[in-house]
């Protein structure tokens, strides 16, 4: 679905990490103000607690009782309103790990930048000093007005991330960069805000999805990988700190902030020629694509004909490059490789000797194993049970949970290693 339309998706709707975390939103006057009711429940349906201020311009929008009821507590208003605590422009600072504004108007971004605290989202702010998240919306002129941009360029001095706006029409009917940006980089901008930076300063190569192998014109050969396992990956290390790039199989639709540098390919050689220019810069490679092993022997650029073989026909394989195993004996010393290996198996415990045995074949450091025969785990599920084997010897079997925890532990493991 569309940022345009209600909802949004990304690899990390479904993580628990971030259960209990609370933040707080600050909500200006601007005709996108009601599209941050959607980042409101995106982060109450993780099990975070949010709370919430609107300014008077975003009250002429949307109501606090809105945000209310889709779990925001508490929901402030100006700085002396009848029954509001006396010190409340200073409760965010003191319980919330973070603060998000979206939208942030031209006139938000000149109160946070100077300090000016004449009202309370701008007090709040003030009194405020964890992570700050800034998405401004406005007018593309407003957006591009050297006052505007100063202001943008003195909070990121200061630390702040500002989540830039888009480009495309506005309500005003103008065309430009002024949009608000799309939800989930904002949602996932708070997450980052949330997460520990542990993966800071390491360069991560993620590749995922399936690979498609051409035979003629118009067919190929391929399998249904979705690649949400990968993207999560690349998500969980983008939150972390890490400067990921994602070589994505075709098909790859997972939503992932534009912080990652995105590689398209097709064909396991195409993935193959990608991942090896890219691999001697990288601390770490994750390879979880469903790379075929084999490619048919192609007809031709043009569309097979049934005619061609009204008794049927057959096609001749030809062996793909073994990516993981490849870069794998390519490797300098301190390149940390995490695996995966895709079973059909009756149990989780008959997976066991089958992760141990690729472990050691492929040269990894790490390697995550899981039953694509199961219903709760494997292609284009949300979810995944694995068998997880080191180089040391040490193995664990998971229980199903959310691609997004499984990405999570994962990266956790690699750390220590």
């Amino acid at each position: 679905m569309s940022d345009q339309k209600r909802g949004f998706k990304t690899p990390f709707d479904h993580s628990t990490r971030f259960a209990q975390k609370r933040l707080h939103l600050g909500v200006c006057g601007s005709v996108a103000c009601y599209r941050a009711a959607d980042l409101l429940r995106a982060w109450r349906g993780m099990g975070m607690h949010v709370s919430a201020t609107l300014t008077p311009g975003a009250r002429r929008f949307v109501t606090p009782m809105l945000f209310e009821s889709l779990g925001a507590a508490p929901v402030y208003e100006d700085m002396f309103s009848q029954g509001q605590e006396i010190f409340a422009h200073l409760e965010p600072g003191q319980h919330a790990h973070a603060m998000v504004v979206a939208p942030a108007s031209a006139d938000a971004l000149f109160r946070l930048a100077h300090g000016a605290a004449g009202d309370m989202l701008a007090a709040q702010a003030l009194a405020f000093d964890g992570p700050l998240v800034i998405a401004p919306a406005m007018n593309p002129r407003m957006w591009a007005h050297a006052a505007t941009r100063a202001n943008v360029a003195l909070l990121r001095e200061r630390g702040a991330h500002i989540v830039a706006p888009a480009c495309g029409g506005t309500a005003c009917g103008d065309e430009g960069e002024g949009r608000l940006a799309p939800l989930h980089d904002i949602f996932l901008a708070a997450l980052k805000a949330l997460s520990p930076q542990d993966m800071a300063g390491r360069r991560v190569m993620v590749t995922l999805g399936p690979t498609r192998e051409g035979w003629d014109g118009v067919r190929f050969w391929s399998n249904p990988s979705s690649g949400l396992m990968g993207a999560a990956l690349a998500v969980c290390a983008w939150l972390r700190g890490a400067e990921v790039t994602a070589v994505c199989g075709p098909g790859v639709r997972a939503r992932m902030p534009q912080g990652i540098a995105r590689r398209d390919v097709v064909s396991a050689r195409d993935m193959f020629a990608v991942a090896a220019a890219l691999w001697p810069q990288m601390d770490v490679g994750m390879f979880t694509a469903a790379v075929a092993d084999f490619s048919p022997r192609p007809l031709g650029g043009r569309k097979f004909k049934k005619a061609e073989a009204p008794q049927g026909f057959s096609l001749d394989f030809l062996p793909n490059p073994d990516i993981l195993q490849s870069l794998a004996e390519q490797r300098a010393p301190g390149q940390k490789i995490l695996a995966f290996a895709a079973e059909t198996a009756p149990d989780m415990n008959a997976l066991l000797p089958l992760a141990h045995a690729k472990i050691t074949r492929k040269k990894a450091d790490l390697l995550a194993a899981n039953r694509v025969n199961s219903a709760d785990s494997g292609f284009a599920s949300p979810t995944n049970s694995m068998v997880v084997v080191d180089a040391n010897g040490r193995e664990e079997i998971w229980p199903t949970q959310s691609k997004a925890d499984v990405a999570w532990e994962l990266c956790s493991w690699l750390l220590r290693m």
